[in-house]
């Protein structure tokens, strides 16, 4: 079940809002914790018995960790270690299989293994609960479904962001939902579905038909076309995603924090990964980079290791791990050209023409990272990049630019670009400032209303609507 679907919009979700107001007290916890339950299952039901021995797992060892002193250590490493296991199992047996027949001529059976939604997502949440526990950054939880409702809680549990569990640990035991909290929630929603909906999905099909059509049989601006679409499709259906994740978990009374902002106008790859997927980002910094040493000594060598480590994260794949390398390997460029500045004491003089160039920059680096991970493999990646500089002319051009872009995807491009930028956001803060506060509200809900019936109508009409998340 997925957030943009008709199943969810209008029978899981109304059902599940009206039994949580309906409930009363602690009851409402057991509430979310059921339909949680039942939303994970609902296309993988054989799988549910894995997010089950994920809690159990977690919950088990933090209250040895918490109880037994002297053992802490090796108990945190075998729960690391159960954790990983069971990661690695479903994501990435087929994939180490695959590689060692490839590489070394092997004929190892190939076992093919589907995997649990969202594994990557629950499986980093309880691994974070128990590296705090261990800390002591957050205090045991004795209650095994309070614990139980922090993994599986249904709004961030196979699309983000990677909640930790201090963030809403109060919030489990007491948490109140005024109408501001809601009227936010549903606001927020209706602009992640719009994002998905309308945006990302519109760029899918038009990216999708590019891909299929194969590489060495596009033109260069074809090609480019196709890289500008995905990199606008996964940013609105990555965002759009945290965005009904951040609106759902307001209307039962959670506060999720922010797990995008405004990433294409980054200057350089650094500040992109300041505000890409900040969930992530962030749970890789305290919980690798920083243990590995972080800024105190082996910094390249703990930024390697981390940037390698989130490619492994987003797939079984070599273009995953390529992907992650490319990142990195600005990252560090950038991190030694810092250095080297400031160690001959060079000041660097702002002017718009250098941020213009530095944002043009980090686009194009980042929307050649998207090619690799987009690709089905890495020598698809290297085809596709020769096609968008000319390396590789077609033969035979299979369709024309107009019948991959035509009048809606072109201006879904736009809009894409338009709301990618800050543009938006000032045009906003200008509004809200010199406009009356009525008018301001009545423009707001206009525009919600228009996305929400765009959407709706959108998804009815079971327009294209792909999942990114399988691959997580």
């Amino acid at each position: 079940m997925v957030f943009s679907s008709t199943i969810f919009l209008f029978v899981f979700l109304p059902i599940t809002l009206l039994g949580y107001y309906l409930i009363k007290g602690n009851y409402k916890n057991y509430w979310l914790l059921v339909v949680s339950l039942i939303f994970f299952g609902w296309s993988q039901p054989n799988y549910l018995w894995i997010i089950l021995l994920n809690i159990i797992i977690n919950y088990s060892c933090a209250v040895l960790i918490d109880d037994v002193k002297t053992l802490q250590k090796p108990l945190l490493v075998v729960t690391v270690a159960a954790n990983l296991a069971i990661l690695f199992y479903f994501k990435y047996f087929n994939f180490v299989e695959d590689s060692i027949n490839k590489v070394l001529g092997a004929d190892l059976q190939i076992v093919e293994i589907i995997l649990p939604i969202g594994i990557s997502f629950f499986t980093f949440q309880g691994m974070s609960y128990v590296i705090d526990v261990y800390r002591k950054d957050v205090p045991v939880q004795k209650n095994i479904f309070k614990l139980a409702l922090y993994i599986v809680l249904f709004p961030q549990l196979i699309a983000g962001p990677i909640v930790r569990y201090k963030d809403i640990a109060s919030e489990i035991d007491d948490r109140r939902v005024t109408i501001e909290d809601f009227s936010y929630g549903i606001e927020r929603f209706i602009i992640g579905l719009g994002k998905k909906a309308i945006i990302a999905n519109s760029m899918a099909s038009m990216v999708d038909s590019i891909w299929n059509n194969g590489a060495t049989e596009n033109t260069w601006i074809i090609a480019w076309i196709g890289s500008i679409g995905y990199t606008l499709q996964i940013y609105f259906d990555f965002s759009g995603y945290s965005d009904m994740a951040i609106g759902l978990g307001r209307m039962f009374g959670f506060h999720f924090n922010e797990n995008f902002n405004m990433p294409y106008i980054s200057k350089n790859i650094s500040e992109f990964w300041r505000r890409w997927h900040i969930s992530l980002s962030s749970w890789f910094k305290d919980y690798v980079y920083i243990p590995l040493g972080g800024n105190r000594k082996h910094v390249y060598l703990n930024l390697a290791i981390v940037f390698l480590l989130t490619g492994i994260w987003h797939g079984a794949s070599w273009h995953y791990i390529a992907w992650g390398v490319w990142n990195g390997a600005f990252i560090l460029i950038e991190r030694a050209v810092r250095k080297n500045r400031e160690k001959r004491g060079v000041q660097v003089t702002k002017s718009w023409m250098k941020d213009l160039v530095a944002k043009i920059y980090t686009l194009f680096i980042v929307n050649l990272g998207w090619v690799i991970f987009r690709a089905p493999h890495t020598r698809d990646a290297v085809e596709y990049i020769a096609t968008m500089f000319g390396i590789i002319v077609p033969k035979q051009v299979g369709f024309s630019l107009l019948w991959y872009l035509d009048r809606w995807s072109l201006t879904m491009m736009i809009l894409g670009i338009i709301f990618a930028s800050s543009l938006p956001s000032k045009v906003a803060t200008m509004i809200k400032k010199n406009a009356p506060e009525p008018v301001e509200t009545i423009v707001r809900y206009i525009l919600l209303i228009l996305v929400f019936y765009i959407a709706i109508m959108r998804i009815v009409a079971g327009t294209y609507n792909p999942f990114i998340y399988f691959q997580f």
